[in-house]
């Protein structure tokens, strides 16, 4: 199912792979609880959108799903992960639609864009990891929570990550 079947606004959540668990649980129950759909956005830094022109032979689309089995595993990956996390909301309530969407290029605009298009009245972001390598990232790429929040007018849900600071991750 995609966004454009729905009959109410989305919700935005950001994802990526080997999030904490609260992010797409908090986004999925608060789409429960309103009633609302649930568009779950995964961003792929390492690719970005270029013109295409189909009257040239020697572009192609920058985005061809088919082409890259590594996405491919990783969408169906996450995809997975989407419907386990729905499939686990309690059965007593309505469980919310759901579409997944892989977007390109820097995480907080493509998050924004298609907020905008899908007309999403909050978008849904995870806070920082710990550590060294994830401080480094936020350092040189900045926050996608603080981006969002500063530069567009859709209300940003930071989900904090729930494991105290003196324990490691699982």
């Amino acid at each position: 199912m995609t966004w454009e079947h729905f009959d109410g606004a989305p919700l935005l959540v950001g994802i990526m792979p080997k999030q904490h668990p609260e992010v797409l649980q908090t986004a999925a129950t608060l789409a429960a609880r309103l009633a609302a759909p649930l568009v779950c956005a995964y961003v792929d830094e390492a690719s970005y959108l270029v013109e295409w022109d189909p009257a040239r032979s020697a572009h192609r689309p920058s985005r061809d799903q088919g082409a890259d089995d590594d996405m491919l595993a990783l969408t169906t990956e996450l995809e997975a992960q989407v419907q386990a996390t729905v499939d686990k909301l309690p059965a007593d309530g309505k469980r919310p639609d759901w579409s997944f969407r892989t977007l390109t290029g820097d995480p907080a605009r493509a998050l924004g864009q298609l907020a905008a298009e899908v007309n999403a009245p909050m978008i849904i972001v995870g806070t920082s990891e710990r550590g060294f390598s994830h401080r480094l990232s936020e350092a040189l790429n900045g926050s996608v929570g603080a981006w969002l929040s500063h530069h567009q007018s859709r209300p940003v849900l930071l989900v904090p990550y729930r494991m105290p600071a003196h324990e490691d991750r699982p």
